[in-house]
């Protein structure tokens, strides 16, 4: 069988973080690494809050000022990160990273700012067969960089540690930058043994470099004979410490300082900065400080260390903690913020003495906050906690004087953060509020519990600490069990589709930052109402004043962030829908009924090409073939009849300005200028262009980013750059506003108004403001214009993609063959004539269908430019660049953003053309009769549906595209109802913030967005906080409610003692400042998907020491239902009392069982009812049901039961290896995992009543989890192993290497890069949304499977024909060696399979990467053409391909 494997959700865990110069010496950023993703935050500090909600607990103004992360950059690796360092290498005052990657490989990266992408600047590979001798345990290469930045250390294999120097250089300036010299930043490269050493250095525990010291000093913590807990008696204080000092020059390192005898249990080293120096040693009970020349200072920090150790020690009153797990962070020279394994934030200060030396420590718990894996000092004031196991956080924190502690200490025990009041407040909530409900009620509580407390008088002055939570990024990790259900709210017109709707649940999290993450990989809209109106094939919703009708209370003032203005704040909902026909118009009223008009100043005699509102809302403007309508409210104000020579086909409008096209491609502009005698009127202009090439599509923007601005030629009078930003910030779109605007006297040098551009990287990042207006301080009656800037970008036929500025027309940036859709869009100077063009023009060169320029994100100062070019979308992101030679034109350039939306319609199923809004033809096809308009727009602005803003791409597979001011570009497809014909975004008091749209059956659905989820994730998900471990969920289908099994910690004080078949407990006594281990208490509870709230009453806690292993729905025989099966639940435990005792367990059988509810708690109709519940005679470890029959394992023995009168009557046994962990079924067939034998599989003979062993894998495998392949009438077996691979097994009893079938065979495996531990398997899609029609054949019988890891990624594997496979094994191949990979990483040595003993066989391979093949759809035309060639293929043919892979895979 073959496969392809694909990760479709990105992973979620932070494991690394560094705050460094990335983009340019003038801005920091916060560069985060999530396994195989590298990620770029900008800090912003005036994002617009969202105000408190309604119902919370204070009432605020809304206008609450937090810092924000936006993302800026993301970059997808071949490998995982396991290390991130950072050094300014290259003199541009830019800090290069360096990234380490297993074995042994590090690279060394820098941000290009000519491509706006990463480039490698030198790349080492330590991974010689002569290293890896002797060494057993997977060693993880760390990197550190000595903080003088003259050189970085690398150890691998544990053993040796590489040097790499760095050259000193002088720093070149900034506008060579583009074009510097590509000579190393590094000298070679040395090694040194660390086993040869006069100290022989084994067991490096950890390794840094100590400040202060005139050459590069290397400190580094190591256990030569190691030693463990249970031998302390015998062999304790076994870490030593030794300093080298490297001399790069002479490659020589004298050991210039040793220590011995340090507790056993040492973690990390911390280097002290200067003044202090020397170094802190964090061990697991104690903290010690090191110095050369004064003597060691330690503290005791519980009662622990009277035993471990002798090393001489100082109790530290008032503390009782440990700092294993510990994160730490200096956030000045003597303090450290100091982050526990329990999530406990306290702030260490040094006491120090005269003599510069410490003589005290002291703690003060600041905050409770989340498990962090690790810790990074951003800006003065602000922490970035990255995290594993819960959210990542930014924190703000703040000093509080001694004095001020006494008001603290009242606002001590509140959570910060709003929250607390709104989980509080959701406890009483039924059902029905939940749909309307805001998602940021279901935001993970990651808030801080912050203590406040006296200080005792001391000689430093001791400051308190408060924290609190600016911002956070999701993570849905670590995934350790996932279970598909239905949604709860489906709308009733999806209710019968052909595949069945469902949505992922998963367990996230661990103890208080455990969690159920909801997640869906599609829209599915919320129907209000549908109306069957066919014929239509186009519509817009026009805001204006209906007098009859009163404004809604509330509408428009939900979300602070997209506020109008108030003058204009009546003018927020939708009055009119137009319909447009192919011969006539439908105008509609929309207030609080739908009903049509009429009579109104609207046309209705021909179709409509483009309706809008000008001038603030206040005007609508109606665009018909020949010629604009002017309307305030119904009444028309001003009809301008056009004739251009052919009828208008296009329209754009940017507030004031509208351009209109005809179908020849002239163009003409109409402005909305005062007037004398009627207010405002519409102006006609006539641009004139050197061009004369055809224009094809055109957008006009509105840029408030202050990125697009263009210095005069003849600039008079110094300019400098004035940043006037208004509270409330408009946003472009047809309804921008505008601050009143003398548009009369905007004239030629309108760009001096606009100010120069300043030559810094990144102009629109400036931190103080986002969004720079600028002013010039020529005149003084335009020293505070406000004004944004106004562009017209169009397409034409030869290939040029050209920006004009408004409303002058003046060229201000160029790009020639813009639909070959190169990687980056660089301003390509001044164009001659058309006359001689024709040579420059490509050969292959697509047609673009439509272009869209728009500003998207935090107060829309990120502008994006999306173009349609035949089935492709493509995105760019601007980004300053200053190369330009010209002065008059833009200063930017324009990078290619991927992203996974596949458009293409597979051809020759059906013809599109039998559609009345045929939205895949071209402009110039065939008309039927005079006046219909054959393009539709299918790129649709919108902004504040359910409060977010992006743009919808209607067609046969349609997309949301949002935007937040997270900064990143999310893509959701809505497959649910089919092709989309056309889009527009609603506003009603019946259906506030909401959208209408048509789907190819002409039925108008009126929908809002289900706020319930939040989309701003790569999925859509919803994290339903639970505060303790989630171990199972599972999904009971007759009842649709989840089973979830957590557990929490308590504390172990006594000891279990058995007397015969009595357990008694016996106390241990240990003094106060010991600390006791932890046990763990197990529950099950049931929770509704309606409100993901635990259903009252349905709790079942489990005994002490008793540990559930399994939790399944399982189907058992049942003579009282018509199937003649009834789904149950089973669950498994194992009790472990310790080594001494006999371990037991218990298999129960639950019933979910429906009930009167009670008054007031309609979630109470479901409850649990025990139908079985026996202790077994061994640990019971997994469950399933096998044709009606329960199969269970316990201990060594896997027993098959039959469930009758509630009691379990055996049928059959087996014997096994080890400890079978996981077990699933098909029909007869059983297939388990056994922890360290590998898997194997089981066949029940019903007509002997036997449990036999078919086939087994005799090779030793540490198995995670299995599953079934299912493709036809194939089966293979999926496994999931420790080192992060996938193999797939195969029965063959023909072959000849397979014994006559007793055992399985390797036939495909692959390296993930993240652990595996859970799968669902699901029938592949059998309907494709373009064309409704069902697939046949043998893809019915095809199934995917959905894997969650423990990165919080999800991946999926698919079965894939030899064919398909033979043509994208092909075209992998050519893509690994044809296309630059981000630091030099290569694709084919990520996925080759890893297994920790050489084994005799070779991989397999067999499974295709599908991350690498996905990459296909991001190059450009000419590539994908030369690759294409290469295989012998088509592109069409590759794009089906890999578009057959969405299609059959959309589910969730």
């Amino acid at each position: 069988m073959y496969a392809l494997y694909k990760q479709v959700h990105p992973p979620t865990a932070v494991e690394h973080c560094v705050y460094c110069n990335f983009f340019s010496r003038d801005e920091r950023s916060l560069v985060v690494a999530k396994t195989s993703e590298l990620l770029v935050y900008r800090l912003i500090k005036d994002a617009a809050a969202k105000p408190a909600k309604k119902g919370g607990d204070k009432p605020t103004d809304g206008k609450i000022k937090k810092e924000k992360l936006e993302q800026v950059g993301s970059f997808r690796l071949f490998g995982n990160v396991m290390s991130l360092q950072i050094a300014p290498l290259s003199g541009t005052g830019r800090d290069a990273l360096l990234m380490s990657f297993q074995e042994a490989k590090i690279s060394i990266v820098e941000y290009d700012p000519g491509t706006h992408d990463l480039k490698t600047l030198s790349m080492h590979y330590f991974e010689q067969e002569e290293l890896k001798l002797y060494t057993v345990n997977n060693h993880i290469p760390v990197v550190q960089v000595d903080p003088e930045n003259r050189c970085a250390v690398m150890l691998v294999y544990g053993s040796r540690l590489v040097v790499l120097p760095f050259k000193r250089e002088v720093s070149i300036d900034e506008s060579d930058s583009l074009f510097s010299s590509s000579r190393s930043a590094l000298m070679p490269s040395y090694m040194i043994n660390l086993t040869e050493m006069d100290e022989k250095i084994m067991n490096v525990i950890d390794f840094k470099f100590l400040h202060g010291y005139y050459e590069p000093t290397l400190l580094i913590l190591y256990e030569p004979l190691r030693t463990w807990p249970g031998r302390i008696a015998v062999r304790h204080d076994t870490c030593a410490i030794v300093a080298l000092s490297l001399n790069m020059a002479q490659k020589v390192h004298p050991i210039i300082w040793s220590q011995s005898n340090l507790p056993y249990d040492c973690t990390q080293v911390m280097p002290v900065p200067k003044p202090i120096g020397g170094v802190l040693i964090m061990a697991v009970n104690s903290l010690l400080y090191l110095n050369q020349s004064v003597p060691p200072f330690g503290v005791s920090l519980n009662s622990i260390t009277d035993r471990s150790t002798s090393f001489p020690m100082k109790v530290q009153e008032g503390v009782k903690l440990s700092l294993d797990c510990s994160h730490a962070i200096f956030i000045s020279y003597d303090r450290l913020v100091v982050s526990l394994k329990g999530g406990e934030i306290y702030v260490l200060t040094l006491l120090v003495d005269g003599m510069r030396s410490v003589r005290g420590f002291h703690f003060d718990k600041a905050a409770a906050s989340v498990l962090t894996t690790c810790l990074c000092l951003m800006e003065e004031g602000f922490l970035f906690l990255g995290s594993r196991l819960g959210n990542s956080l930014l924190l703000k924190y703040t000093e509080k004087m001694n004095d001020k502690l006494s008001d603290g200490t009242n606002t001590a025990s509140k959570p910060i953060g709003e929250e607390w009041p709104a989980s509080k407040r959701r406890r009483g909530e039924d059902a029905s509020d939940w749909m309307a409900s805001d998602v940021t009620l279901v935001e993970d509580p990651d808030e801080l519990e912050v203590y406040g407390k006296e200080e005792k008088k001391s000689g430093t002055q001791l400051t308190s600490y408060s924290f609190e939570v600016c911002d956070s990024l999701l993570n849905i990790g670590p995934c350790s069990n996932m279970v598909m259900g239905e949604p709860a709210f489906l709308s009733e017109e999806f209710q019968n589709n052909l595949d069945p709707d469902l949505e992922l649940v998963t367990c996230s999290g661990y103890g208080k930052n455990g969690a159920l993450s909801v997640l869906e990989r599609t829209v599915r809209p919320q129907v209000v109402t549908t109306f069957e109106l066919p014929g239509c094939y186009d519509m817009w919703t026009v805001v204006g004043k209906i007098d009859n009708v009163m404004k809604p209370p509330g509408v428009g003032d939900e979300d602070g962030e997209k506020e109008p203005p108030k003058e204009s704040e009546q003018l927020t909902s939708h009055a009119f829908l137009l319909l447009s026909r192919d011969d006539s118009t439908m105008i509609l009223q929309t207030g609080k009924e739908i009903t049509e008009l009429d009579h109104s100043g609207y046309s209705t005699q021909g179709p409509t090409v483009f309706a809008g509102n000008l001038g603030n809302n206040k005007y609508a403007i109606q665009v018909t073939n020949m010629g604009v309508r002017l309307l305030e409210g119904v009444n028309q104000q001003q009809h301008i009849p056009l004739d251009l020579g052919a009828p208008i086909t296009q329209c754009s409008l940017a507030d004031p300005y509208v351009i209109l096209m005809s179908e020849k491609g002239d163009v003409m502009l109409l402005t909305l200028k005062k007037s004398d005698q009627h207010g405002e009127r519409l102006a006609i202009t006539r641009p004139q262009m050197l061009q004369k090439s055809k224009i094809l599509a055109l957008s006009t923007y509105k840029d408030t980013s202050g990125m697009f601005a263009a210095t005069s030629k003849k600039p008079t009078g110094p300019q400098k750059q004035v940043d006037i930003t208004p509270e409330k910030e408009p946003r472009p779109s047809t309804s921008s506003k505008m601050y009143g605007v003398d548009v009369d006297n905007i004239d030629e040098e309108d760009e001096m108004l606009y100010g120069s551009s300043e030559p810094a990287v990144l102009a629109s990042n400036v931190p103080s403001d986002t969004s720079p207006k600028s002013g010039s301080s020529k005149e003084a009656d335009k020293t505070m214009s406000k004004e944004p800037t106004y562009w017209c970008t169009v397409c034409r036929e030869n290939g040029l993609l050209e920006i004009y500025s408004l409303p002058d027309f003046n060229l201000a940036f160029v790009v020639r063959n813009f639909p070959m859709a190169q990687k980056v869009l660089v301003d390509s100077g001044h164009v001659q004539k058309t006359s001689d063009q024709p040579h420059q023009q490509h050969e292959m060169l697509p047609t673009v269908k439509e272009v869209l320029l728009l500003g998207l994100g935090n107060k829309n100062s990120r502008p994006f430019l999306m173009a349609i070019v035949e089935d492709d979308l493509l995105i760019y992101e601007a980004f300053p660049a200053h190369s330009t030679k010209d002065d008059s034109h833009l200063k930017i350039r324009f990078k290619k953003v991927s992203h996974n939306i596949l458009m293409k319609v597979k051809k020759g199923k059906s013809k599109k053309q039998s559609k009345t809004s045929s939205n895949l033809t071209l402009l110039g096809d065939t008309e039927d009769e005079q006046g219909k308009k054959k393009y539709i727009n299918r790129m649709r602005y919108f902004q504040d549906i359910s409060s977010y803003s992006g743009v919808f791409i209607s067609g046969p597979y349609p997309y949301w595209v949002f935007l937040t001011n997270k900064g990143v570009l999310r893509a959701h497809p809505m497959p649910i109802d089919g092709a989309v014909t056309c889009f527009a975004p609603f506003n009603n008091v019946n259906c506030p913030k909401g959208f209408l749209y048509f789907n190819k059956q002409g039925e108008l659905r009126i929908c809002v967005l289900p706020t319930h989820l939040s989309y701003d994730s790569p999925w859509p998900v919803r994290k339903v906080p639970l505060r303790c471990t989630p171990h199972f969920v599972s999904y009971h289908v007759e009842t649709k409610t989840y089973s979830v099994v957590t557990s929490t910690l308590t504390a172990m004080t006594s000891i279990p003692r058995f007397n015969g078949e009595e357990k008694e407990e016996e106390e241990i006594e240990r003094d106060e400042r010991f600390i006791h281990s932890n046990k763990e208490q197990f529950s099950i509870q049931l929770f509704s998907p309606l409100s993901w709230e635990p259903i009252p009453n349905t709790k079942i806690d489990y005994e002490e020491y008793e540990h559930v292993t399994c939790l399944k729905s399982v189907n058992l025989l049942c003579e009282s239902t018509v199937t003649g099966r009834k789904g149950y639940l089973a669950i498994a435990t194992t009790s472990l009392y310790g080594e001494d005792i006999q371990t037991k367990g218990r298999i129960c059988i639950y019933d979910v069982i429906e009930v009167v509810p009670e008054p007031g708690q309609p979630l109470t109709k479901n409850n649990i009812k025990v139908l079985y519940d026996k202790e077994q005679k061994g640990p019971v470890s997994c469950l399933c049901d096998v044709m009606g029959y329960l199969l269970s394992c316990v201990g060594q023995k896997i027993y098959l039961w039959t469930f009758k009168d509630n009691d379990l009557i055996g049928l059959a046994f087996v014997d096994t290896q080890i400890y079978i962990h996981n077990a699933v079924s098909i029909k007869n067939f059983v297939l388990v995992s056994d922890i360290s034998k590998s898997v194997y599989l089981l066949q029940y003979q019903v007509q002997d009543r036997t449990l036999a062993l078919v086939s087994r894998d005799p090779k030793p495998l540490e198995v995670y989890s299995c599953e079934f392949m299912v493709d036809d009438k194939m089966m293979a077996f999926l496994v999931s192993d420790a080192d992060k691979n996938l193999i797939l097994y195969h029965y063959y009893p023909n072959a000849r290497e397979s014994f006559g079938g007793t055992r399985l065979l390797r036939r495909a495996d692959m390296n993930i890069g993240a652990h595996v531990n859970t799968f669902v398997r699901v029938r592949c899609k059998l309907t494709d949304p373009a064309t409704d029609k069902p697939s046949g054949g043998p893809v019915e019988r095809r199934h995917a499977v959905f894997m969650a890891t423990l990165d919080g990624g999800l991946g999926l594997l698919l079965p894939m024909t030899e064919k398909i496979y033979r043509r994208l094994f092909m075209l992998q191949n050519g893509m690994t060696s044809n296309t630059p990979h981000v630091g030099g990483l290569n694709p084919r040595a990520y996925r080759q399979i890893v297994s920790p003993q050489r084994a005799l066989s070779n991989p397999h391979k067999n499974i295709l990467d599908g991350d690498l093949l996905w990459k296909f759809t991001h190059l450009g035309v000419v590539e994908k053409n030369e690759l294409a060639k290469k295989i012998g293929t088509t592109v069409e043919q590759i794009m089906d391909d890999l578009m057959d892979v969405e299609r059959l895979t959309m589910h969730f």
